[in-house]
């Protein structure tokens, strides 16, 4: 894709959605951390409704430690994987406490060293605390990367790179959210809302949906995510 295009197609999604955030609920950087972690291989909104019953109990290394495995399982069943997650959480908590004195760690090794924490994950957590200029690759951006052109790539890390050397860079800090948030509510899987989208002109997917094929029901241009919890406590 022209570089003319790529900054067209960063400068709607801006118009579009000016600040745009995580739907993950959380106050704190640590609650940020244990969302995104719990959040792989299932949906944001199954995430929240864990999170919301676990965060007034325990939302700190130390109170989720002291649950244990057996007393955080509980609080997890809306999530995927959630018995295995659980045991990450624990083993998360007791590396921060035994590590990094509680602190979520600044810098990438570090951070992948956690348990349930890959290379996504960290960088989210890069991005969204410590502002650092990282573009983590999911399901969803990896399909909008390829089908538009913006940075086609056979798999997550390829897509990642060609993103951090295609996105303009005054565009690139918030590029992971505007990426997700339009695959997740316009360029979707299975059928892609092509005819109400605002980049349709610009991107370079050869088999767009035509208009009469897209259901009656209106597919949002753009969606500005508003989570009940979203201030950051650093």
């Amino acid at each position: 894709m022209e570089l003319e295009k790529r900054r067209a197609m960063f400068r709607r999604f801006k118009a579009a959605n000016p600040r745009p955030t995580t739907e993950l609920l959380h106050e704190t950087p640590f609650e940020l951390l244990v969302a995104v972690m719990l959040s792989a291989h299932t949906t944001d909104k199954s995430v929240n409704t864990a999170t919301r019953k676990l965060f007034p109990v325990a939302n700190t290394p130390q109170k989720i430690f002291a649950l244990g495995v057996e007393g955080v399982t509980p609080y997890l069943k809306s999530v995927g994987l959630y018995r295995a997650k659980a045991k990450n959480l624990i083993g998360l908590c007791r590396m921060l406490i035994e590590q990094h004195g509680g602190k979520i760690p600044a810098n990438r090794e570090a951070l992948e060293e956690l348990p349930g924490v890959g290379r996504k994950t960290a960088s989210i957590i890069l991005n969204m605390v410590f502002g650092e200029v990282t573009i983590a690759v999911d399901t969803h951006i990896f399909r909008v990367s390829n089908r538009t052109g913006l940075a086609p790539g056979k798999n997550p890390r390829a897509v990642e790179e060609a993103l951090v050397a295609n996105v303009p860079k005054p565009y690139q800090k918030d590029a992971h959210h505007w990426l997700l948030l339009h695959g997740r509510y316009v360029c979707t899987a299975r059928l892609p809302a092509c005819p109400k989208c605002i980049i349709a002109d610009i991107c370079e997917y050869p088999d767009k949906t035509p208009p009469r094929e897209l259901p009656a029901s209106d597919a949002p241009v753009a969606h500005q995510a508003r989570p009940k919890k979203a201030k950051l406590r650093v």
